[in-house]
């Protein structure tokens, strides 16, 4: 997570909550600190993600605790790899943070973790094999819990960076991308550079590598004589909803998993841009196990197994996730901050 000082400018407007019904009741800065263990319980762990509302013109998402899951056939190559210790017990104890949807929530039993996350756990486990342990928790908690061997692998939007490889190993599985997400019949049909940015009123999270990336490009335009961005805060997901539905904000920019989820769950905003996590670098999405046991191995195997026989495909689409997918695993890929 990049902090960066307010330049003075920039045009800033810092919104207290409107009132008004939260969509979806994930943040929708809740994923803003993949990229940082010492943020991500202020931003990842804010607390269980309500059922989306329904409508006519898009997908339900299913969160009950009943789950039909999409499972996979062994890899013969994957559970092969799998070292000694974790076959002992047949288990994959995989740690997820319940918290962010769609990577992982509660169902609506408020004690069964669902999502993304967690179907990847699940398919993974059996292409190794083994049967998935799944065990919520604090998105903070759990570089200690793999250190310390309580959790085998962790599957919790962790972003894999230099500093990180340092401590642990990687199997990648998502492609980390920050998306613009406007009104589903706003007239900005596609943001892909800094000057489609020009002008526009954007609601951003405050400290975060988006807002990073958005001041970057805010003064590029402005070097060359461009208008300026209207950088928006806000305090809850309430208030920027409405402030998008009511048209006060041009574009909402964060992590793309949590605006595909509300864009598939209500159909109310659009997808206009996506950004890699790390631009201008390419940011990965990983299984995350303790270093040099052996499993990320295995896991990246088990994840082009499933990625081979259609599984992972099956499980993006039903989160909505499918724009962040992965042509192959990648044991430990080039992390941020290299």
């Amino acid at each position: 997570m990049n902090t960066t000082s307010t330049p003075p400018a920039r045009r800033i407007r810092r919104l207290t909550p409107l009132i008004g019904t939260a969509l979806v009741g994930t943040s929708l800065l809740a994923l803003a600190g993949c990229a940082d263990p010492d943020s991500a319980s202020a931003g990842q762990g804010q607390g269980q993600a309500g059922s989306p509302a329904a409508s006519s013109s898009a997908e339900a998402f299913n969160l009950s605790p009943e789950q039909d899951r999409f499972s996979s056939n062994v890899s013969a190559e994957a559970k092969a790899l799998v070292p000694q210790e974790v076959n002992a017990d047949g288990k994959l104890t995989v740690a997820v943070s319940p918290f962010a949807a769609p990577l992982a929530l509660y169902a609506t039993d408020n004690k069964t973790p669902v999502g993304n996350e967690v179907d990847i756990a699940y398919a993974l486990a059996e292409s190794l094999g083994l049967e998935a342990q799944i065990v919520p928790v604090a998105w903070a908690d759990w570089p200690l819990g793999v250190e310390s061997g309580k959790y085998e692998a962790v599957l919790s939007n962790v972003t894999v960076t230099e500093e990180r490889k340092q401590k642990f190993d990687f199997a990648s599985y998502r492609n980390d991308l920050l998306g613009f997400y406007a009104k589903s019949d706003s007239a900005i049909a596609e943001i892909k550079k800094a000057k489609d940015v020009a002008g526009l009123r954007v609601i951003v999270g405050s400290g975060t590598n988006q807002e990073k990336i958005l001041l970057d490009w805010d003064a590029e335009n402005k070097k060359n004589g461009l208008e300026a961005v209207e950088f928006q805060y806000y305090d809850d997901d309430s208030a920027s909803t409405l402030a998008i539905q009511s048209g006060r904000a041009d574009v909402y920019f964060g992590p793309n998993a949590t605006g595909a989820y509300k864009a598939k769950a209500d159909g109310k905003t659009k997808l206009v841009g996506l950004v890699d996590g790390g631009w201008p670098k390419k940011a990965n999405i990983a299984v995350t196990t303790k270093k040099g046991n052996g499993l990320a191995e295995a896991a990246e195997a088990g994840l082009d197994h499933l990625i081979g026989n259609g599984v992972y495909a099956k499980i993006l689409d039903r989160w909505g996730l499918e724009t962040e997918a992965i042509p192959d695993s990648e044991l430990n890929p080039p992390g941020l901050g290299s």
